[in-house]
Order: structure tokens, then C-alpha cells, then sequence
């Protein structure tokens, strides 16, 4: 469904926005489109940091995120965000710390709601091979979780 708020036009892909007055709900990877004009000063916001962050990879974001997902989805996605821009973990390592499976690590990565501001494309397979990404393991979300490590500098 197309009810975003905004739409950022990014290199080979966009970004759809779905939030409140107070929130964000979502950040979709979607296909090249044109841009929408954000509908509130959330979504402006939102579109200003995504923006920063395709100029600057190391900008930090700050963004009111609704609460979302199971307590483990949670935790997976704090390791997540902790990790630094420019690195990368593998799925076995978090899935190691977190006392959990790979396999359940790359699901938590899957249903984030928040790309970029938990930046999953930082989770690569074992011997860094890409590995899956939003529940993908090819196509044009392989291409943005390409685009975004190299964006971060990531060989």
C-alpha cells in the first residue's frame, strides 16, 4: 500500500515513510519512484535525517521510533544498532551473544521496521558473503544492502 507520508528518492532505490504526528511506524525500501512531499513535521524530520544520512553515512540519527516488534526482535535489534558505521557481524556472532540461532537473528533482521536507523545491511553471513536482506536473498534489496555497505565504506 502507497499511504507514506513521504517518499526520498535515493541512488537506485527510495525510501517510503509511514508515521504519526509523534512516531515512526515504517521506513520501506521501495523501487525507484518519484518523490512525495512530506505530509507532517515528523515526516519532514524523517526526510531530512534519511537525506543526511545518504550525504553522510556517519550521521547519527534521532528519530521517534513506535514501539515495535517481539522482546527478542528488540534485543537483536540493539546489538544491531550498536554496531559502527563503516563494520559489519555476522549473523553467528549476534546470534552468539544473543544466545539464540543464526537463523532466528537473520528473522529479527528481516521484520526491522526501521532500515537504516537500525541498519541491518550491517549484518552479513559468515566469511562475508552478503546473506539475506528485509527477508530477501536476491533482487533489489541485495542491491541496496550492496549499496549501503559501500556507502559506509565496507569492501
Amino acid at each position: 500500500m502507497d499511504d507514506y507520508q513521504a517518499v526520498v528518492a535515493a541512488p537506485g532505490f527510495a525510501l517510503g515513510v509511514r508515521c504519526g504526528e509523534d512516531e515512526i511506524f515504517e521506513i520501506e525500501f521501495l523501487a525507484p519512484r518519484a518523490e512525495v512531499t512530506p505530509q507532517t513535521l515528523l515526516a519532514k524530520e524523517t526526510v531530512r535525517q534519511l537525506r543526511a544520512y545518504l550525504k553522510n553515512p556517519r550521521f547519527e540519527f534521532g528519530l521517534p521510533l513506535a514501539p515495535a516488534g517481539t522482546p527478542f526482535q528488540r534485543r537483536v535489534w540493539a546489538q544491531i544498532g550498536a554496531i559502527p558505521c563503516g563494520q559489519t557481524r555476522c549473523y553467528g556472532d549476534l546470534a552468539q551473544t544473543l544466545k539464540s540461532a543464526p537463523r532466528a537473528v537473520g528473522g529479527a533482521c528481516g521484520a526491522n521496521p526501521y532500515p537504516l536507523v537500525v541498519p541491518c545491511h550491517r549484518v552479513i553471513a559468515k566469511g562475508g558473503g552478503l546473506g539475506g536482506f528485509n527477508r530477501e536473498r536476491g533482487g533489489l534489496l541485495l542491491d541496496i544492502k550492496r549499496w549501503l555497505l559501500a556507502h559506509e565504506g565496507v569492501r
